[in-house]
């Protein structure tokens, strides 16, 4: 009999439907008890990678322009890696999949997305551990929420073997670009659009599919403010609320900027019919903490099915011991909260900016000021045991952590 304390490994490797060949690797570490690190773990790590089955061309830059990088100063989305991933569809399949250098390109002016609207993106991260490895959180979510909206917007999905083994191998390539440091990470941008040339209003039968990544700091620097929308309205059932498409940010911009001329951040959304439900805070789902319970708009079709929620539900519930609800919040009864004192906390959680803190809230041309988030806070500790487990400084025994 083997001593207990042996570490054990255990690979098993199958084809998934799409040929896209998985590696679980399942270890146990007989030092983990004595590594404050992994206190919680079990001894049970699981690492997921992809083995490449596809062949994509790769043609490198000739110089990088990686010596110009300021990890200082990212900002965010102004910045972006030496290469992109492309695919194009035509004659009803996806061809030539490839990594080539990071620059512009031409597009007919009567290319159909700029007329008619038939592009959607997805928004998710990489991360740098302190050994220098390099993991992605929950993909396989945004892949799977990618070829929702293409389903939505009429387009045809993206096969998870591209889509996987081009993020893989893009990032692989370009995995000096994946920063270091505690507010800092790799965004990458899955991003489809029509592309044929024709005037009148039909269902593309060409497509681009591209990854870009960019190096960013923190989305936000500081808690924010915002104003509760009543007039404009981002979504409404049978609508495309649910699906990551331009258009849906797009018709975000003006009511955004008249909340700013009046000193807010960003604006939260309400129902399109009666304005009196909560929704989305601007780009990012929208969570409230009244009397120590997690509450947060029940999902619907107007709603985004955001990863980052569905991870902040998950640990609160299951790691945390936090009480969570999912159901419809009105306006009033989010003033009420606050008047009685019961609103403890808000803040929006998103890709981006992961957790949010809202400072304050404007409706009807008031201000409604919330308590400053402090370690103890509910969102704060969600927020910090999430970036724990996506720098690897905690066990990831929810599995979302993908090896690249």
């Amino acid at each position: 009999m083997p001593n207990k304390s042996m570490t054990a490994v255990i690979y098993v490797i199958f084809l998934i439907p799409v040929k896209t060949r998985v590696k679980y690797f399942l270890k146990t570490f007989d030092s983990v008890k004595n590594n404050s690190t992994f206190a919680d773990s079990n001894n049970i790590k699981l690492y997921m990678t992809v083995t490449s089955t596809m062949h994509i061309e790769v043609k490198k830059a000739t110089q990088s322009r990686l010596a110009e990088l300021n990890t200082e100063n990212l900002g965010f989305g102004k910045i972006f890696s030496d290469h992109i991933f492309v695919s194009n569809y035509k004659n009803e399949k996806w061809e030539n999949p490839r990594i080539i250098p990071f620059a512009n390109f031409e597009v007919s002016p009567c290319m159909s997305a700029l007329h008619y609207g038939q592009s959607i993106f997805e928004g998710m991260k990489a991360y740098r551990y302190s050994n220098g490895d390099i993991y992605m959180f929950r993909p396989l979510e945004n892949f799977k929420r990618f070829n929702q909206s293409a389903e939505r917007m009429a387009m045809p999905s993206v096969p998870e073997d591209i889509f996987m083994e081009g993020l893989v191998q893009l990032l692989r390539l370009d995995k000096n670009w994946v920063p270091d440091g505690e507010s800092c990470s790799l965004y990458i941008r899955p991003v489809a659009f029509a592309t044929e040339a024709h005037i009148g209003v039909k269902i593309s039968d060409t497509y681009d599919f591209m990854i870009i990544t960019s190096p960013v700091g923190a989305y936000y620097s500081q808690p924010i403010k915002v104003l509760v929308e009543i007039h404009f309205t981002r979504a409404v059932p049978g609508g495309v609320g649910f699906a990551k498409t331009s258009g849906n940010y797009g018709r975000s911009h003006l009511p955004t900027k008249l909340a700013k001329e009046k000193g807010y951040d960003q604006i939260i959304w309400t129902d399109g019919y009666s304005h009196k439900y909560l929704e989305e805070s601007g780009t990012m789902n929208l969570m409230c903490v009244i009397d120590n319970t997690l509450i947060t708009p029940e999902l619907h079709d107007t709603i985004l099915n955001g990863v980052t929620r569905k991870s902040v539900l998950t640990l609160a519930r299951e790691d945390l011991g936090i009480k969570t609800e999912e159901r419809k919040v009105s306006v009033d009864e989010l003033v009420n909260a606050h008047n009685k004192g019961t609103l403890e906390e808000m803040f929006g959680v998103g890709t981006a900016a992961t957790i949010a803190p809202i400072s304050l809230f404007g409706y009807n041309d008031k201000n409604y000021k919330l308590p400053p988030a402090s370690e103890h806070s509910i969102g704060s500790r969600i927020k910090k045991e999430l970036n724990n487990i996506r720098r690897g400084k905690i066990a990831d025994k929810h599995n979302w952590m993908y090896k690249v």
